[in-house]
C-alpha cells in the first residue's frame, strides 16, 4: 500500500490528458510555426489549448502567452514587466511568503537598484490590508501577492489587494499556480493585470505553463530569438505538453465542484485523525481561509527531515516545510514569516491530496503515522512540548 500525498509539489498525469497528447509526441510532430499541414495541425492544437485556458481565465486569447512553468511566468510577469517600463515607478511590493520564483526574481531586480517592500503576514498567514495599503505609493510600479500559498494553502485576499494597488496606479501580478483549476476567481474577479498558472499541479504535465497579461501591458522578452507567443517568449512550442495542459484545465473545470467536495472531506478526515492521535498536533494555515486540498502541520519534538524519511519508507510521500538551499536545509521561509520558531518550522509537514487520492490511502496514513510518531518521540532527546 502507498498514500501519495503529495499533490502541491506535483500530480499523477490524467490519462485523458495523455491520450490527447499523444499524437503530438508521434505523427503529428509539426512546428506550429510551420506553414505546411503537419505545422497547422500543430498551431490548432496551440490555439485551441490558448482558448481553453483563456476562457478559464475569463480572459481573451490573446492575453495569454506560453511558458515552461510557474517559474517562468512569474519571473516574466516580475523581471519582463519592471525591467520593460520607461518612468519614475521604481517600487515593487511582494508577500514575505511568495515562492521563490518571486522573491528571487524581487531580489535581482533589488540589485539593480528597485526598490522592494516584503510584506509581513500574521500568524495565519496572512497580509493585512491596512499594511498594504501604507506600503504603495506613487512610485510603486507592481505589486505581486500569491493567491494561494504552496505550502500552507492559505487564500489571500488578492481582489482587494488588486483595488489597492490600482487605486495607487499600480499594476497587479498574482502567483496563482496552486489555486488555477481548483478555487476561482479568475482575472476579472481577482483583479489580476497578470496572472500566472502552471498545468502539473491539475494533473497535467511538467514544462507546461502561462502568463495571463492585460492588454496594454508592455513586458520585456527575458529570452531572445523567433517570434512565438508575441516576440514575449520566443522558442518552438511544446505542443504536446500545452495540448496537455489544455485538456487537464478542461477536465478541472468540468469535474472541480464534486472533486472539491470530495477531496475536502478527505482532507478533513486526515486532519481529524491526526489531531486525535496527536494531540499537539498544530495548524499552520488559516483554520477556513485554505485551499480545501492542502494541510500542513507540526509535530512538536520532531523534526520534519525524519518524519520524511520515516513516512517514505513507509510508502507515505509527503513533504517538509523546508527547501533545500545550497546543500544545507533552511527552515521554510513561509512558516518563519508566519512566526513559528524555528524548531516547530523544522517539524513541519505538508499533506497536499488531489483528482487521485483514494480514501484507502487516508485511512493507511492515519494507521502508519500515529505509532511512528510515538516510537520517533520516544527515541528522541528533544523536548515534545518545545516551542
Amino acid at each position: 500500500m502507498e498514500a501519495y500525498l503529495d499533490y502541491n509539489s506535483t500530480t499523477p498525469l490524467d490519462p485523458l490528458v495523455l491520450e490527447a497528447m499523444k499524437p503530438y509526441l508521434v505523427d503529428a510532430f509539426g512546428n506550429a510555426s510551420s506553414f505546411h499541414k503537419k505545422g497547422q495541425k500543430s498551431r490548432h492544437a496551440v490555439e485551441g489549448a490558448r482558448e481553453t485556458i483563456a476562457d478559464a481565465l475569463g480572459v481573451e486569447p490573446g492575453d495569454i502567452i506560453f511558458t515552461s512553468g510557474g517559474t517562468e511566468s512569474d519571473n516574466l510577469a516580475i523581471k519582463g514587466t519592471l525591467e520593460g517600463l520607461s518612468g519614475k515607478r521604481n517600487h515593487l511590493v511582494v508577500s514575505s511568503i511568495e515562492h521563490q520564483a518571486v522573491l528571487h526574481s524581487a531580489q535581482v531586480l533589488e540589485k539593480k537598484g528597485m526598490c522592494v517592500t516584503y510584506l509581513p503576514v500574521d500568524a495565519d498567514g496572512l497580509v493585512d490590508l491596512n499594511v498594504l495599503k501604507e506600503s504603495i505609493s506613487e512610485n510603486t510600479a507592481l505589486v505581486s501577492l500569491m493567491h494561494v500559498n504552496n505550502e500552507t494553502g492559505t487564500i489571500q485576499p488578492i481582489h482587494e489587494a488588486a483595488r489597492l494597488a490600482h487605486k495607487k496606479g499600480a499594476l497587479f501580478h498574482t502567483d496563482a499556480v496552486q489555486s488555477f483549476g481548483k478555487i476561482k476567481p479568475g482575472a476579472e474577479e481577482a483583479g489580476a493585470d497578470m496572472i500566472s498558472v502552471s498545468a502539473h499541479k491539475i494533473c497535467g504535465p511538467k514544462g507546461a505553463g502561462a502568463l495571463y497579461i492585460r492588454k496594454g501591458i508592455k513586458v520585456k522578452a527575458m529570452i531572445h530569438g523567433g517570434h512565438q507567443e508575441k516576440n514575449v517568449r520566443p522558442g518552438t512550442e511544446n505542443v504536446a505538453a500545452i495540448t496537455g495542459f489544455g485538456k487537464t484545465v478542461e477536465l478541472a473545470f468540468k469535474y472541480g465542484p464534486e472533486e472539491s467536495q470530495r477531496v475536502a472531506g478527505l482532507r478533513e478526515k486526515l486532519h481529524r485523525g491526526l489531531q486525535k492521535a496527536v494531540p499537539d498536533l498544530k495548524l499552520n494555515s488559516h483554520p477556513q481561509k485554505r485551499i480545501y486540498n492542502t494541510l500542513n502541520v507540526s509535530f512538536p519534538g520532531l523534526d520534519g527531515e525524519t518524519l520524511l524519511i520515516n513516512f517514505d519508507l513507509r510508502n507515505i510521500y509527503v513533504s517538509t516545510g523546508s527547501a533545500c538551499t545550497a546543500g544545507s536545509v533552511e527552515p521554510s521561509h513561509v512558516l518563519l514569516a508566519m512566526g513559528l520558531s524555528e524548531k516547530l518550522a523544522r517539524a513541519a509537514i505538508r499533506f497536499s491530496l488531489g483528482r487521485f487520492t483514494r480514501e484507502e490511502e487516508i485511512s493507511y496514513a492515519l494507521t502508519e503515522i500515529p505509532p511512528m510518531v510515538e516510537r520517533l518521540r520516544s527515541a528522541s532527546t528533544q523536548n515534545p512540548k518545545s516551542k
